[in-house]
């Protein structure tokens, strides 16, 4: 973690997991089935197993197949909200918050692609491995909370939740096409032999 990450984190700490948890049940309560929103919180879903997975792996191996599938999984989701739903909160008067949601998406990726120059069982590997965890948890703590429920009072109209879900289904399987954690973690797999 980095000075200015700790100096961050001192002045603006992170909210509590019950808060997390709040601002998940809230969403959830509003998600319709099969609605960009509800597929979001999916892939919010799902990011956190892969993050479970990568932290719990117990050999370089394994820790290097579940990174790239938490890659893979934070870039197709990452591409499908700054295609869609970012766009969409700046036409909606919430270009600040979509300003911000592209530069903390684009820091995740850095840092997650920084991850490859470290040695996957050392402790530098395992602090930045918490450091991403976080900032990518507040991130979707941030979308859950405030930014895609303001989004969804917004664009409220059939029409346009047509039109972002569908977007948004579009750009996530554009890029994941077939991939699943299974075939990208075998493949990782068989890369490092």
């Amino acid at each position: 973690m980095s000075l200015i990450d700790k100096v961050v984190a001192a002045v603006m700490p992170p909210e509590s997991d019950a808060a997390r948890a709040k601002a998940r049940e809230d969403a959830l309560a509003v998600a319709q089935p099969g609605t960009w929103l509800a597929m979001v919180l999916e892939h919010h879903r799902q990011i956190e197993g892969a993050f479970d997975a990568l932290e719990n792996a117990d050999t370089a191996l394994t820790r290097r197949a579940a990174q790239k599938w938490l890659a893979t999984l934070l870039t197709g989701h990452a591409i499908a909200e700054e295609v869609t739903l970012y766009p969409a909160l700046a036409s909606h008067h919430e270009k600040i918050r979509a300003q911000l949601a592209y530069q903390e998406q684009s820091a995740a990726k850095g840092e997650t692609a920084a991850l490859e120059e470290l040695d996957p069982m050392s402790q530098d590997y395992v602090d930045k491995v918490a450091h991403i965890r976080g900032a990518v948890a507040h991130h979707m703590y941030e979308e859950e909370s405030t930014w895609f429920l303001k989004l969804q009072e917004k664009a409220s109209s059939p029409e346009t939740m047509t039109r972002l879900t569908k977007r948004y289904d579009e750009e996530f399987t554009r890029y994941m096409g077939n991939d699943t954690r299974e075939s990208v973690m075998r493949a990782a797999g068989s890369e490092m032999h």
